[in-house]
């Protein structure tokens, strides 16, 4: 293999700027993510598994989401209402027992008004009970890696037994992201401001809504065993972050803490692109082949997240194969890359042919072959 480094820019690096701390976060646990990159840029106690109380109804909804995109359920599909949802205590969206309703009105009463009556009619519809879609959320957990998470019910209630549901603040980061990414056509729903149904007007519970126009979701929680806890994701210029707070004191604690982490994670850091699909980053030298030489480059959009103002910093260090013969197709992998930030490995991928080169007639193959044996001699 050979190497070779590349500067990102010929432009001088500006004066390094000092990184301050993150700050300090009131909560039990928490972390922040760039949602594109899935860098984590803060955390703390981010894998201890707490009792999210309703931040268990993403999950809920997340379902949902899925079982209506894989076509296998519709906005207009009616619900049944059992008694037991229609008994279920704390937030409600105030379904009547017997009737029917709309699973679009029923998502829209879990994300917006925390609904904990609209999550067991949604779980009954989907899976016939509660008990069956709770083995339903585990499935999915375990299919999303979510290690540290545990389902009993689709509300995040405390059990009659008093068991609960768990999950980490890292979970919560990854199911976040995967609604975001995997179910985009269901998220304008964590932004809406209210509610109504059934003549009931209720407003959404996360007041970052109401604060910040960056933000555009996710949910909030509590009961007594929880704390007040709140997944909150925001996109300005292009980037957008995650952040999970759990075991917080109070309804403004949890909004203040999670500003905190926002706007620590937008000042100080950025998601930078370094490539494009099909970007090229050198020409290598081809023996036996069709023709002399090939393009190297990146078959995949690649994003890093950086400190703020520093791309210019940035190197790549470029390893390939040392005799690239001819015979490969577009796409062949033959080498890799490094690029690196004050010796930190932030991306390391697969270099690939951009064109291929078919192998060379008989005779420019016998020259390349000589060439590379005196070559050979003398080196």
């Amino acid at each position: 293999m050979s190497a070779l480094m590349v500067l990102f820019s010929s432009l001088p690096a500006a004066a390094q700027s000092i990184m301050p701390r993150a700050p300090e976060v009131a909560a039990s646990s928490y972390i922040l993510m760039d949602a594109t990159t899935g860098h984590i840029i803060m955390e703390e106690n981010a894998d201890e598994a707490l009792p999210p109380a309703s931040l268990t109804k993403i999950m809920t909804a997340y379902i949902a989401e899925v079982e209506i995109d894989n076509g296998n359920m519709s906005y207009d599909d009616q619900a049944y209402i059992s008694e037991k949802a229609w008994r279920t205590q704390g937030s409600k969206t105030f379904v009547d027992v017997g009737s029917y309703v709309r699973v679009e009105d029923l998502l829209r009463g879990i994300i917006i008004q925390s609904g904990n009556d609209a999550s067991v009619a949604m779980a009954e519809h989907i899976a016939g009970s509660e008990e069956a879609f709770a083995d339903l959320m585990n499935q999915h957990a375990q299919a999303l890696g979510m290690d540290q998470s545990l389902f009993l019910n689709s509300s995040g209630l405390d059990t009659p037994s008093g068991d609960t549901n768990l999950m980490s603040a890292r979970d919560l980061m990854k199911l976040a992201r995967a609604t975001i990414q995997e179910h985009p056509d269901h998220y304008d729903i964590y932004s809406e401001r209210e509610f109504t149904f059934n003549g009931i007007t209720q407003g959404n519970r996360n007041s970052l809504l109401f604060r910040d126009p960056s933000v555009d979701g996710m949910k909030t929680g509590w009961t007594d065993r929880a704390g007040y806890c709140l997944v909150a994701s925001a996109e300005r210029d292009g980037m957008r972050l995650i952040s999970v707070v759990m075991g917080t004191a109070s309804e403004e604690a949890r909004a203040v803490e999670t500003q905190k982490m926002l706007s620590y994670g937008f000042r100080f850091y950025e998601t930078h692109k370094l490539y494009d699909v099909g970007d090229v980053i050198n020409t290598a030298r081809v023996w036996s082949g069709a023709e002399n030489s090939v393009e190297l480059g990146i078959n995949e959009e690649v994003y890093i997240t950086i400190p703020r103002g520093r791309a210019d910093e940035l190197t790549a260090t470029l390893d390939s194969e040392e005799f690239i013969r001819g015979g490969f197709e577009a796409g062949t992998v033959l080498g890799s890359v490094n690029v690196t930030l004050d010796d930190e490995v932030l991306y390391s991928g697969d270099v690939v042919a951009i064109e291929g080169v078919e192998r060379a007639g008989w005779l420019k193959r016998l020259i390349d072959a000589l060439t590379l044996f005196i070559m050979g001699l003398f080196n």
